[in-house]
């Protein structure tokens, strides 16, 4: 119970500290609460590598599937390795 705690205690001060210096940033270069932008927000695609890491899941899935099945087969077949 006392490592428990005392990894929790670590994690959180470890996020902690390490939030702290975002937090210190100056200007993030977006708009003032309440001023009118001058320009227009760069408008930025997430297709770009999205779309190749839903596919990878989708093949990685289709894998984990397709090894589970064969593995119960065998089982139930009574074959070992």
């Amino acid at each position: 119970m006392k490592s428990i705690l005392f990894s929790a205690a670590r994690l959180l001060v470890f996020c902690a500290l390490t939030s702290l210096p975002a937090l210190a940033q100056p200007n993030s270069g977006g708009p003032a609460p309440g001023a009118d932008p001058v320009e227009p927000p760069t408008e930025t695609p997430i297709d770009g590598g999205a779309s190749i890491l839903l596919a990878g899941g989708v093949a990685f899935g289709l894998k984990q599937i397709r090894a589970r099945r064969l593995a119960r087969r065998s089982i139930k077949a009574g074959v070992s390795d």
